[in-house]
Formats: structure tokens, sequence, C-alpha cells
């Protein structure tokens, strides 16, 4: 029986890792004066809005394993991506954080700062598999998934994604040159330059309001030296605030952290934790650091 069982998990297993499909999310931004699509078809805003739809994908997923982005393409007045999902893991992820609106906030959030709009706008999705509007049936979490599946993908990666990749890639590769000195009482990021000063409230309330869900991966980055957040301290915060929601909670985690480490809960020991949680956007709201065009 027990023989049994381990073969039907294997099977289970094998099974998944040769799960595809495809589905596309169409994005529009109900400003007028804030086109999604005439925006990517500017060659000046076209790297920026790639830039805001990976780094929304990587949140809503958890990652950057088990999808592809094949094309971005116009679907007047949308802006549709085509993706494809090589698992059922990072597809059903995906699906919940669109199903409960984190991914829409995400959207939001890294679209107000890239793209300098408005942090109030307002952006329309759609999500289809083939003929099917998922956004029907959200609440059917395995419908969604066989009408994903069922729709597969006609194209490989399209050469302007592979281009725009290779552009994102490159704006993170680590430099070549020697070590730079850092002056006193300051830390480097992505190559420059910080001052280093114990957080604020001010920073308390930014991480809350960007963090989103990824709070825990980047409490559990700051327990490692910090004893007040070590042992089940983050589980506690999260089940004592779980009806005050994901704001509080990260609000919470920053206060705990701040209130135990005092003047030593400096800002470049949470940047530190973002970037160890590979939350670099984040760290870039912290710091302020307006986009590359």
């Amino acid at each position: 029986m027990d023989y049994m069982d381990d073969k039907s998990q294997s099977v289970r297993h094998a099974d998944e890792r040769l799960w595809t499909g495809c589905v596309v999310l169409f994005l529009r931004c109900c400003d007028p004066s804030a086109d999604l699509l005439a925006l990517y078809k500017d060659q000046r805003g076209k790297f920026s809005v790639f830039k805001v739809i990976k780094l929304t994908l990587t949140d809503a997923v958890g990652g950057l394993e088990g999808y592809e982005i094949l094309k971005l393409h116009d679907a007047d007045p949308f802006l549709g991506v085509e993706l494809k999902f090589m698992a059922t893991g990072p597809c059903r992820q995906f699906l919940e954080s669109y199903a409960c609106g984190s991914l829409r906030q995400s959207l939001t959030q890294h679209a107000s700062r890239l793209l300098i709009l408005p942090e109030d706008v307002t952006l329309e999705t759609q999500l289809k598999a083939g003929t099917q509007i998922l956004d029907q049936c959200l609440q059917d979490t395995e419908l969604c998934l066989g009408h994903i599946h069922q729709s597969q993908p006609v194209r490989l990666r399209d050469d302007e994604i592979t281009q725009l990749e290779q552009q994102l890639h490159s704006s993170y590769a680590p430099s070549s040159c020697p070590p730079q000195e850092v002056p006193r009482n300051c830390f480097l990021f992505q190559k420059r330059p910080f001052d280093d000063r114990p957080l604020t409230p001010a920073d308390q309330q930014r991480f809350a309001a960007h963090v989103g869900r990824d709070w825990k991966r980047v409490g559990r980055a700051l327990q490692k030296n910090c004893r007040a957040l070590k042992g089940p301290a983050i589980d506690n915060l999260a089940y004592e605030y779980e009806r005050e929601g994901l704001y509080e909670q990260a609000y919470q985690l920053m206060g705990r952290f701040i209130q135990a480490e005092g003047r030593s809960a400096k800002l470049s020991r949470l940047i530190s934790a973002l970037e160890e949680s590979k939350l670099t956007h984040l760290a870039e709201i912290m710091l302020g650091i307006q986009p590359k065009e």
C-alpha cells in the first residue's frame, strides 16, 4: 500500500513538472492622461512599463521561477501581457494574488513610482485563458487552473521581450570595478553611498504601506540579528494583527524591531534585509530613488 502511495505521489509530482498553461493579463489605466498602451509603444517609456509589469509579477508569484512573459501586445484600450506558466504552484500563487487584489495593489504602487502616476490612480485588469474570462470564476482556483492548462502557448517568447529582460538584468548586474570606499556612517546600495541613520516613524509607515504580504519574509531576514524577532515572534504578530490586515502586521513588525534595537535599528539593516528578500524595488522606495528612464 505504501509503495502504491509513493508511486502515485511520484506520478503526481512528475505531472506537475510537466504542467504548462497560458493566460493573458489585460491592463488599463482609467486615467486618460496615463495610457499604459501608449507608454509601452513609446520607446522612452517601454522599458519602464516592462519593469512595472515584471516587478508586479515577481510580487504576485513570489519570485522569478515557474513562469515567463511571452509577449506584450496591443489590445486597445488594454495592454495585453501574455504569460506562460510551467508549474501549478506559481500559477496558483498568481491566481490567488489576482483574486485577493494584491496584484492590482502591487501594480498600482510600481506604476505610481516608475511611471510617475498619482498614487490614487485606478487600474483596470482582466484575466483570460483562451476565450474564458477567468474573472468570472476566480473563486474556483482549480477551474481556473484547468482553463489555463487547456490554453497552451502558441508562440515562443517575443524577441522584444528577450531584449527587455536582458536590459532589466543588466540594470541589476554587479559592477566589475574595484570596491568603492564607503564614507563613515554610510552604506552602499546599487553602487551609491547613502547616509546611515536610525529608522524613523516615517520609515515605519512607508515600509508598511509598500511591503504587502512580503512583510514576514523581511522579518525573517531581520530576525537573524534581532533577538526580539526570533522564535515564534513573527508568527505571533501575524496572528495577533490578522484582522487589522497586512499594513498593521508590517507596521507592528517594524515597530518591534525599532523598539528592541533602539538606535541600532539602522536604515542599512533594513535595506540589507530587503535585498536578501529580493525586494530591491522596495529598497529603492525606502531610499527615495527615482526610477531610471
